[in-house]
Parts: C-alpha cells; structure tokens; sequence
C-alpha cells in the first residue's frame, strides 16, 4: 500500500499481511485458518463464547427468537397473576425490558453476500421496520465484487462484506478494499472463522464490526444499529400504540386505563398522547382542559424540544403526564404525515412508556405508527365487522413486522345482554391469535369512571375490568408492579393513639 493512499485509507495501521503471513514468519492464524469454517460446525473452539465475534450481543433478550422463526405466542396464563376466568393472557417470546427499540438512521448500505442463505437474510433484515429509513442494496459476489465494484463507484456509508476465505486472504481482501473506500465509511466483515486473533486484528486495521454465522435478521439490525448509536442520545421509551378495530369498541377507554395503571401500579413514567384530534376523550377522561396539546406539536414539529414539551403536556399525577387532543372542529387539522412520526419519536424521549391512543380514521400515518410500535394492542368486540377489521390489521402488522411478536388483542364488551356474539373460540381460529385479555360488559363502572374523569380501577377496583387491564399492564411492562409497604409496628402504635 503506498504512502498517499495510507493517508486516505481508515483501516491502514501499518500491519503488511504478506510479511506476517509469510510460511517462515511464525503466522499467528495458521491454526486459526485450518479451523476457519462456519460457527456452527465448531464443537471444540475455545472462542466459541467470545462476545464480540457475534456482533456482541451478549444477554441479548432477543435470543430466544433468534434461534427460532416467529410464531404466534400460545395462550397461557401470567406467572404472577391469579387469572381470572374471564381472561387469558399471552406472554410475547419477548421478554426485553421497557426500553424501546432504537432504528437504523437514513443511510446507504451494501451488502456484498458469498452464499446465497446470508442473501436472504439480509433482504429479511432490510424489510424490518427498525430499517425501513436505510436504503439497502444485496449482491452477490463477497469480498471481490466489493472492491471490483468500488473501483470506480463512491462508496456508501455502510459496506457489508462476507468471505468465506481463511484469515491471511480474507486480510489482504480487506486492505485491497481499504485501497477503494472513502474515508467516513464504515465496513462490517461477515467470516466464517469464530478466531479472538483475527476479530482483534480487524479491530486494529479499523473495521466497525465482525460477525460469524449463523446470524439472524435481529443479530443484524442490531449490530447495525450499534454502530450508529449515539450515547449521548436522549433514552428511547417504549412505544404502545392502542388502536380499535372500529369506531366504538372502547379503544380509547383501555388506551388511557393502560397508561394510568403503568404509571400508578407498575410506577413507571408514561406519556399517553392522544392523537385522535377532532374527538379525543383523553381530555374528558381524565378530567383535564389543557391550553395546548398534542395539536400545537404537530403544527410545528421541528419546534418541539423538552422544554417546549413539558409546558405543552400536563401532568395528570407525579408518573403520568397527558398530551391531550384540542377536540374541537374549528379547524381541518391539515397536519402533514412526517410530523406525526416526528412527534411520536421526540415523546418517547420523555418518559419509559409512551401509550399511542390512535383514531380508528385509516391513513398513512396511522399505519406507519402501527408498525414502528414496540406493542401493538388491537381492541376489538365479538362481532363480524370487528373480526374482519381486526384480522386485515393483524394480517397488515405480520407482514410488515416479520421479527417482532404478534398484536396483542383485547376483546372488549363481552357478554352484552341480549346481543348475539361471535364465540371466543371461532373468533380466536380465525384471527390465528388468541386474546391477551377479555373484559367483560359492565356498563356501570365504566359510565361512572367517564362521567367522574377518573379510571376504572379508581372507581371499582375490584371489578373484573380492574383486575384484566391491571393484567395487561404487566403483560405490557413485562415486570410486577412493586410490592405494598408494610406498614411499620411504630405507625400503627402511633395510629391507635390517635
């Protein structure tokens, strides 16, 4: 490598493979080469455990899916929980805390793929909804279609490579490669050699990462999205997005339950933005008339920082903060679709949870917001429009959401007195998805909760609607809210004093 391209070159640090690698030079890879083959033939190799030769992803809570494709998650009941019999639950093969899943940002990536199984991993990955701003390009060809390609071709921002060859070539491969790339670039090695020596060597000559098959698409985006992330980037709550299967079936209702109890029993912060600006109910439910809301952001998203923020939301208790919907027609709400999507990622900022109480209203919008949540909770009741709106959305968000877990659906006004009802059992077979919960009709706790602006646990709190949506709070925090302090032998002294 000449001494004008070492100035240009981001992964030249002096190392010249052909003189290490020489047959007389004592080459620290020979044993390492003579076992490079791919990571899951590998029974005896010392590295088999080292983090960084697979993306390091250690305690990676997606581990459980990774090994196995999606499937929808059988009924079963919470451990903590004495389920009621009116509701089941159902356990995501989830189990990451409560913060969000952070995206990939609007970059170029080329992946340059030697077997035709990383291709379609890949393209699987490149589909996901963490990736939808990259723009990413699959070819075959590996590491000599890379640097062929890039001879007379910019380079983009990521460069994906995979070889299949031993250490010393693969080396030469990447200086050969180096020669080409523009400076700012980042280059991920995919091998098949799981060697701690040549990981620390490509680490040395400036490599961004080393992954070893067998990967999956989430094992991808994540050690893409590593290499982005920015530690001084603001925390990525956890996005929850409640949404009706149509007009009336209590979306709203179980939408500002879910964030009242997150905050209160789980103890949690929570942001519940209600998006529904012409008739939110978030307002009216919680007993709220806030000067500005959800609607002032959105008018100007570009605007919105913390500060802003905080005066816009109001704070309905110490955990839990609304930003309400003007729920008036004096105007058209002409609101561009970008913004919503940029106002729901700076609230995520504010708070670990931040609940989504969408409009049954279909748009662009609205669908960009049903994949990009980490949960999804689709509200629907035991009838033939709500069966037909719910499977189209849920069989919109599989699609579109391949990696991720099912909806969680929540059948609403069960057991309406002399309304006839689809059975539990039929309309679970034709959805493909059992209910996380069922609550049951009871008209009176909840036309109470509304007209006081309080929530249901607040005015029947042991009603069976209280106990579900307390359920569906811990299914959706993924933890048990904190246990009772016992009061202390010297209060209770003092108490009978008084």
């Amino acid at each position: 490598m000449t001494t004008s391209s070492a100035n240009q070159d981001p992964f030249d640090l002096g190392f010249e493979a052909e003189n290490d690698f020489a047959e007389t030079g004592g080459d620290p890879w020979r044993d390492g080469a003579a076992r490079a083959r791919p990571a899951a033939g590998i029974e005896d190799d010392p590295f088999a455990d080292f983090p960084p030769a697979r993306s390091a992803i250690e305690d990676d809570p997606y581990a459980e899916l990774m090994r196995s494709p999606p499937q929808a998650a059988s009924p079963v009941h919470h451990p903590s929980v004495q389920s009621p019999a009116y509701a089941t639950s159902e356990l995501s093969p989830l189990t990451e805390g409560s913060a969000g899943e952070a995206s990939v940002p609007r970059i170029a990536i080329h992946v340059f793929c030697a077997r035709p199984e990383t291709a379609a991993m890949v393209e699987t990955a490149a589909s996901d909804r963490r990736m939808a701003r990259a723009a990413t390009s699959v070819r075959p060809g590996g590491a000599q279609a890379a640097i062929d390609h890039y001879q007379n071709q910019p380079t983009p921002s990521l460069v994906v490579v995979e070889s299949l060859d031993a250490a010393p070539e693969l080396l030469n491969q990447l200086e050969r490669l180096a020669e080409v790339c523009d400076p700012g670039t980042k280059v991920v090695i995919i091998g098949s050699a799981n060697d701690i020596a040549l990981y620390r060597e490509l680490m040395r000559r400036g490599v961004s990462d080393y992954l070893v098959p067998p990967l999956s698409p989430l094992q991808m985006i994540r050690a893409i999205t590593a290499l982005y992330a920015d530690p001084a980037s603001p925390f990525t709550g956890r996005q929850i997005a409640v949404v009706g299967a149509k007009g009336g079936v209590g979306a709203s209702t179980v939408a500002h339950n879910l964030a009242w109890t997150l905050a209160e029993q789980i103890q949690a912060g929570v942001v519940l933005a209600d998006f529904d600006l012409p008739f939110g109910t978030a307002g009216l439910n919680f007993n709220q008339d806030p000067l500005q809301g959800v609607a002032d952001a959105l008018d100007q998203p570009d605007r919105l920082d913390p500060v802003l923020m905080d005066r816009m939301m109001v704070r309905v208790t110490d955990r839990l903060s609304l930003f309400a919907a003007p729920a008036t027609l004096d105007q058209d709400y002409d609101i561009q679709p970008d913004a919503f999507e940029e106002v729901a990622q700076k609230i995520r900022a504010a708070a670990p949870f931040v609940v989504l109480d969408l409009p049954h209203a279909w748009s662009g919008w609205k669908r960009k917001m049903l994949i990009a949540s980490d949960d999804l909770v689709i509200v629907a009741t035991p009838d033939l429009a709500s069966l037909r709106n719910a499977k189209n959305m849920i069989d919109l968000v599989r699609q579109a959401r391949p990696n991720d877990a099912p909806p969680r659906l929540v059948l609403n006004q069960v057991g309406v007195p002399g309304r006839p009802e689809i059975p539990l059992k039929d309309f679970c077979a034709a959805l493909g998805l059992a209910p996380c919960l069922s609550l049951p009709f009871e008209p009176k706790a909840f036309g109470q909760a509304a007209n006081h602006g309080q929530m249901i646990i607040e005015v029947a709190p042991r009603s069976k609607a209280a106990e579900g949506l307390a359920q569906l709070a811990q299914l959706i925090a993924r933890r048990d809210p904190p246990p009772a302090q016992k009061p202390s032998l010297l209060g209770g002294l003092f108490n009978k004093k008084k």
